[in-house]
């Protein structure tokens, strides 16, 4: 069963779900509300911190991220709460190179950037229905 909020997901990965298909499986939950509404619903409650700092900045750049990708309207406030920042910069790619580095500075989001997260240009995108084979 898919965690309906981002709050609900981080208290998952507390208990040990593991971290990449929780906020996945989040995400499908997030795509799936019906409106604008709900949607915000899903963000809107501030998940506990979790002593991962890189996991309590994460979130608040997804929620960030998808209020405004998704226009909601309102972003909610606990994003700003500065230990949802990194002191240091995180590069998302397994042992980036120099050059890897500088191209996830460039295409970042803003709302990733900002809290020193540094990954890629469509970080919450999300592979979709039955794919087929061109021949």
């Amino acid at each position: 069963m898919r965690p309906n909020t981002l709050a609900e997901a981080v208290d998952r990965i507390c208990a040990g779900a593991p971290q990449d298909a929780t906020l996945a499986e989040f995400l499908d939950a997030f795509d799936l509300a019906g409106t604008s509404r709900a949607q915000y619903e899903t963000i809107e409650d501030e998940p506990v911190l979790t002593r991962n700092d890189r996991l309590d900045a994460l979130v608040g750049a997804i929620a960030e991220y998808l209020a405004k990708q998704r226009r909601l309207g309102q972003v909610p406030a606990w994003v700003c709460d500065p230990a949802r920042r990194l002191a240091e910069p995180w590069f998302t790619a397994s042992s980036p190179s120099d050059a890897m580095r500088e191209y996830l500075t460039y295409a970042s989001p803003a709302e990733f950037a900002s809290r020193n997260i540094f990954t890629e240009e469509r970080p919450l995108r999300r592979a979709r229905g039955p794919h087929t084979a061109k021949v």
